[in-house]
């Protein structure tokens, strides 16, 4: 299950996600951005409370950090806890996304 959270303020939209990041949530989270990132500059990602990302959720950071490149914008990761910083580390993700 995951629980998503959204605000879009002044051209950035965040999106705070609770749960799990996996081949069944995806798809939602994926549908959410895309429904939203039309006229955004900024994409940011609030991980405080995710507690899992499986290959497809990574596929679908991947896809959202290539959609905000070719439009010039940014795409930030947040409040990563040690598990999906872990993870990050291990497929090279920590390399390609910004995360604070």
């Amino acid at each position: 299950m995951l629980n998503i959270r959204q605000n879009l303020e002044n051209g950035t939209a965040a999106f705070a996600l609770e749960g799990r990041l996996d081949t069944v949530t995806a798809p939602e989270l994926e549908k959410k951005l895309w429904d939203t990132l039309g006229g955004v500059k900024a994409l940011v990602l609030d991980f405080e409370k995710l507690e899992y990302i499986s290959s497809a959720g990574l596929r679908m950071l991947l896809s959202a950090q290539k959609t905000m490149n070719k439009k010039g914008g940014t795409m930030t990761v947040t409040h990563v806890n040690e598990l999906i910083g872990e993870i990050f580390e291990i497929t090279g993700f920590s390399d390609i996304l910004t995360i604070e």
